[in-house]
C-alpha cells in the first residue's frame, strides 16, 4: 500500500535536498537562499522497502493574508490536511525558533501522523537543537542529514508501522468492495501502420507549458485540474520549478509540467533564475507536445520566437495558445492579426494549431484540449511505403528537380524512418546537389497530402552510390584490361 509523506517546515531547512534523495533525483531546485521552492511538487520516494509518495512544500511563514507568502502558507497547509504522513523538518543547528512551536501546534490539529526530524545534524553542533526538539511535544525527534544521508534509517523505522497500517486498511477496503470485471481485451488484428502511440496510465502523453512570465501558465494547469494546486498571483516568475501534475482529459492519461516564466538570456542575472530556466528548457526536451502560453496583449514577443523555434528544432509537436482573450474587445480583427503574424514569423510551425483560451475563465480549454491530442496524433503518425512512393513519384512528375551542371537528380525511393517526430529517407542520386528549395516543397507537400500541420518534419536524403565498391574507380574494367594488352582494343 503505497502513502504520501509531506516535508513541511520553516524555510531553508532541507526539505527539498531530502526531497530530492527520497526520489533518487535532483528534481526539486536546491539553493542556500530561503524560499526557493513555492509550488507543491510531488515525487515517487524509495526508503528501503517502503514505496510512496512524497510532497515537496514551500517554506511554512507566519503570514496569512494575501501576500504571495500567505498564499504559499495555503497551499502547504493544504498538502498537510491531504497527506498520510507529515515529516516536520527544524534546523537542528539553529534550534528551535518561536515560528516552529506555531507550526507544531497547527501539525497536531490538521494532522494526525507527525514525525519530527531535526536536520543538518551532524557534528557536535547540532546537540543542543536536538534536546530543543523534544520540546515541540511531538515524540523523539530523528538526527537527520539530508544532504549526507545520515539518518534515514530511523526515519524508514518510524515510517514502517504507519504503513504497514495503511496497507491494513487498504486490504480490508478492497475486501468489502463490490468484484468488476474491467478488463480490456484487444483484438488480434494488431494496430493499423497509421495508429499513433495510445497514452497509457504508466506513460501518460506529456505536455510542457511554457512562455515568458505572468503568461499565465500556472492559472491554466489549475484550471484544468479544476483547483488551486499551483501558486499563482499578479507576481511575475512565482513559479521557478517545473511542477508536474497528472489528469484525464477524455479518458487520456496526461502529464502536464507547469515551467518558470522564460525572459530574454541577457536579463537572466540571478543564479536562481539561470535555474529556473534551465529546468523549464529540460522539460520542452522530455514533453511530446509543447504549448507555447502567449499574452493577447504583447504576442509574439522575441522569446515567444524562441522558445517555439527551440520546441521545433527539438523535435516537438507545438501548440500556440493565446491566453487572457477574455479581456480582448476587438476579437474578429484580434484573431485576423494573431493567424498573419504567426504564419509570418514562424514558417516552420506552418499549420500548427493556434487557440484563443482564457485561463481565467476556462473559456475553450476544450478547444486547447482537442489541440493538443490531435498535434501528438501526428507527431506519432507512421506512413505505409507504397503510400510515400506513390506520392514521391506524383511530386517529382508535377515539377522535377533541378539539374545543376546539367546531372539530372534521381529519386529512387521513399520511406519512413522514424516518428516522434516523422523523419523519412529519399533514396536519390547527388542528395549534396539538390537544392534547398525543393527539399522545402517536398516536406510542404508531405505535409498536405498526409495531414501533418504544424509537427516538425525531417527528411533525410541519402544515395544509394555510397554502398557501391567501385564509386571511387573511375576507369572502368575494360579501360584497364585494354592498357595492360597494349593501345588496340582487346582481341579474343
Amino acid at each position: 500500500m503505497s502513502f504520501t509523506l509531506a516535508i513541511v517546515g520553516r524555510p531553508n531547512v532541507g526539505k527539498s535536498t531530502l526531497f530530492n534523495r527520497l526520489v533518487g533525483k535532483r528534481l526539486a531546485l536546491v539553493d542556500d537562499q530561503p524560499g526557493v521552492t513555492r509550488d507543491l511538487r510531488e515525487g515517487a520516494a524509495r526508503l528501503g522497502d517502503l514505496r510512496f509518495t512524497v510532497i515537496d512544500t514551500a517554506g511554512l511563514e507566519e503570514a496569512t493574508d494575501d501576500s504571495l507568502q500567505g498564499r504559499m502558507r495555503r497551499l502547504t497547509e493544504r498538502a498537510v490536511e491531504m497527506a498520510d504522513i507529515c515529516l516536520f523538518m527544524v534546523d537542528a543547528r539553529v534550534g528551535i525558533l518561536p515560528t516552529d512551536e506555531i507550526f507544531a501546534e497547527i501539525l497536531r490539529k490538521k494532522n494526525a501522523n507527525v514525525i519530527l526530524a531535526a536536520n543538518k545534524a551532524e557534528g557536535r553542533a547540532a546537540e543542543g537543537g536536538l534536546i530543543e526538539a523534544w520540546g515541540l511535544g511531538l515524540g523523539e525527534p530523528i538526527a537527520l542529514s539530508a544532504e549526507h544521508g545520515e539518518g534515514l534509517n530511523d526515519l524508514h523505522a518510524q515510517l514502517m508501522p504507519l504503513a504497514d497500517a495503511f496497507a491494513e486498511r487498504a486490504r480490508h477496503d478492497s475486501a468489502e468492495a463490490p468484484e468488476t470485471d474491467v478488463t480490456l481485451r484487444l483484438d488480434d488484428k494488431g494496430e493499423p501502420e497509421d495508429a499513433p502511440r495510445v497514452p497509457t496510465r504508466e506513460k501518460p502523453l506529456q505536455v510542457a507549458v511554457v512562455g515568458r512570465p505572468n503568461a499565465g501558465k500556472s492559472t491554466l494547469i489549475n484550471q484544468f485540474l479544476g483547483e488551486e494546486r499551483l501558486l499563482t498571483g499578479p507576481e511575475a516568475g512565482i513559479t521557478r520549478d517545473s511542477i508536474s501534475v497528472t489528469m484525464d482529459w477524455d479518458d487520456v492519461p496526461v502529464r502536464l509540467f507547469d515551467t518558470a516564466g522564460m525572459r530574454k538570456k541577457a536579463k537572466v542575472q540571478e543564479k536562481l533564475e539561470r535555474m529556473s530556466v534551465s529546468d523549464g528548457l529540460r522539460a520542452i526536451k522530455f514533453a511530446e507536445v509543447v504549448i507555447l502560453l502567449l499574452d493577447v496583449s504583447i504576442p509574439f514577443e522575441q522569446q515567444d520566437l524562441r522558445l517555439a523555434d527551440l520546441a521545433e528544432r527539438e523535435g516537438r509537436a507545438v501548440v500556440i495558445a493565446v491566453n487572457k482573450w477574455d479581456i480582448e474587445d476587438d476579437k474578429s480583427n484580434k484573431a485576423r492579426e494573431l493567424r498573419e503574424a504567426f504564419e509570418r514569423l514562424l514558417p516552420q510551425l506552418r499549420g500548427a494549431p493556434l487557440v484563443t483560451v482564457s485561463a481565467k475563465t476556462g473559456k475553450n480549454l476544450d478547444k486547447l484540449q482537442a489541440a493538443v491530442i490531435r498535434a501528438h496524433e501526428v507527431w506519432n503518425r507512421r506512413i505505409s511505403t507504397a503510400r510515400l512512393n506513390r506520392w514521391l513519384g506524383a511530386m517529382v512528375e508535377a515539377h522535377p528537380p533541378p539539374a545543376p551542371g546539367g546531372r539530372r537528380i534521381k529519386l529512387r525511393y521513399m520511406t519512413q524512418a522514424k516518428t516522434r517526430p516523422p523523419g523519412f529517407v529519399v533514396m536519390c542520386s547527388h542528395p549534396d546537389k539538390l537544392a534547398e528549395s525543393y527539399n522545402r516543397y517536398l516536406v510542404n507537400g508531405l505535409r498536405e497530402h498526409f495531414d501533418m500541420p504544424g509537427t516538425p518534419i525531417r527528411l533525410y536524403l541519402r544515395s544509394q552510390a555510397e554502398d557501391n565498391p567501385y564509386k571511387n574507380n573511375k576507369k572502368s574494367t575494360p579501360s584497364r584490361l585494354r592498357k595492360h594488352l597494349g593501345k588496340g582494343p582487346a582481341s579474343g
